[in-house]
């Protein structure tokens, strides 16, 4: 544990499908990210760092509980937007470690982790409807809510003292606002789909175009009501953008020269600045630990095939779903005055798993061997960029095929990209090469499959997985 005169504010900022190439700072040059940047130059910007899924929802869930989700029921895929509650009870989150130090905490932004909604008849959905295994008729299932009942499950039953956000994506229905609880007024109008957008309900003067900058608002009123109370606080702020339908408010429209996607990357920076100011206005930025990044990989192009001659994963292989690093290598900067040197570059390996470990490593909870089983604390790293968290992190597809990484080398458990990209998967050309194995020290555009020549490395590699997915 650091010791500080005072326990910081914690802030979480995860923009959604963000690529690791979008921000300036990372080598962007048709988005422009000046708050993005102006963290990096205030903190310390992370190379190597890795969402543990290439999808939203079981990376999201690693994230508030330090555990791999493919522990979970979910092996593969994302739950839909009346999914249930992915969280088991019982399972410690960050914001449980938080809040019991004496931290206020708040979730502002996308939940996609599941509420138990209720059906018209009074039951509630089974695991395998909660499962978004079936988009084309999921739709069915928003017209059996009854949105005026409570919802559980949700933030305030896993550590948030408040929540105001969507349940899933903003393509999902249903398309309302949640505060705590309960819908903000009731889903009763069949949405216009936009850009992809899958059908549902709708609130009356429901706005695509108003919800980041909703969540941002009640984040911003959120650390104003903090401030001035000597009490520490959490704020998780998952953001939609610059996932789809990318439909960016009027003031951030045509600011890129990467069409609407790069406006809502625009729009994640603007949102990032806003927080920064709210710091700032209040004297607390010094006393603040402020993290952005994404919650995995972007797709390689817009959802009408544009790139704009912009590269949203840089040069690595793969997007959005994928095994291969485009999926979920991400950008991640911390900020924390007086604790990261500023304007530091660090290339160890470390996953976004690791910020549950972390917020328990400042805060001095002691974690047992069930609390964030999965996760290491960055602290070390914070303090020197050089320092070595992790030597091992295990990395999962929308398929569900896996890799497991180590400081050189990658090993993937299966041929293909296991998500978007083809092929998906194939049979082997030669005998015996069934897996993939890459030098992320050479060669981290994952080209040459070392499977074959270095057959005792991916034997020792393969049987360190499957040790760490008995675990």
């Amino acid at each position: 544990m650091i010791n500080t005169a005072k326990d910081p504010n914690i802030i979480f900022i995860m923009a959604d499908d963000m690529g690791y190439g979008d921000a300036g700072c990372y080598g962007a040059e048709k988005i422009r990210t000046p708050n993005i940047d102006s963290l990096a130059d205030e903190g310390m910007r992370f190379t190597d760092a890795h969402s543990s899924s290439a999808v939203c929802t079981p990376s999201r869930y690693s994230v508030l509980t330090g555990r791999y989700s493919w522990r979970t029921r979910l092996k593969e895929n994302v739950q839909c937007g009346h999914g249930l509650p992915l969280i088991e009870e019982g399972r410690l989150t960050v914001a449980e470690i938080l809040r019991k130090k004496g931290y206020a905490t708040g979730a502002f932004g996308k939940w996609h982790l599941g509420f138990r909604y209720v059906k018209n008849d009074g039951t509630s959905f089974s695991e395998e409807q909660s499962i978004n295994n079936n988009p084309d008729n999921a739709d069915k299932y928003y017209h059996d809510i009854n949105y005026s009942e409570p919802l559980s499950g949700g933030p305030l039953d896993h550590g948030f003292d408040e929540f105001f956000g969507i349940s899933g994506s903003l393509d999902m229905p249903p398309y309302c606002f949640i505060k705590n609880r309960n819908t903000v007024g009731i889903p009763n109008i069949e949405k216009t789909p936009v850009t992809q957008q899958k059908k549902g309900l709708a609130c009356e003067g429901w706005d695509d175009t108003e919800v980041d900058v909703r969540f941002t608002e009640e984040a911003c009123d959120f650390i104003e009501r903090n401030a001035s109370t000597g009490k520490p606080f959490f704020a998780y702020i998952p953001l939609s953008s610059p996932h789809r339908p990318n439909v960016p408010p009027a003031f951030m429209r045509g600011k890129s020269d990467a069409g609407p996607r790069g406006d809502s990357v625009m729009l994640a920076d603007w949102c990032l600045g806003r927080i920064m100011e709210t710091l700032d206005s209040n004297n607390i930025t010094k006393d603040t630990l402020l993290i952005f990044t994404s919650d995995n990989g972007a797709n390689a192009c817009d959802y009408f095939g544009r790139t704009y001659g912009h590269r949203p994963n840089a040069d690595l292989r793969g997007f959005k779903a994928d095994i291969y690093d485009g999926g979920h290598r991400v950008p991640f900067i911390a900020s924390w005055p007086g604790i990261i040197p500023c304007g530091t570059v660090t290339g160890s390996l470390c996953g976004l798993i690791d910020f549950t470990a972390t917020a328990a490593d400042i805060c001095g909870h002691e974690l047992n061997e069930d609390e964030a089983p999965d996760s290491c604390s960055l602290l070390p790293l914070f303090k020197n960029p050089y320092a070595t968290v992790r030597e091992m992190l295990v990395n999962h597809s929308a398929n569900g095929m896996f890799a497991l990484r180590t400081h050189d080398w990658k090993l993937i458990d299966g041929l293909g990209s296991g998500g978007f990209s083809k092929p998906v998967s194939y049979k082997p050309e030669k005998p015996g090469e069934d897996g993939q194995l890459y030098s992320m020290k050479d060669d981290y555009w994952e080209q040459i499959n070392f499977f074959l020549s270095e057959r005792e490395k991916a034997k020792e590699m393969l049987s360190l997985l499957n040790e760490i997915k008995r675990g």
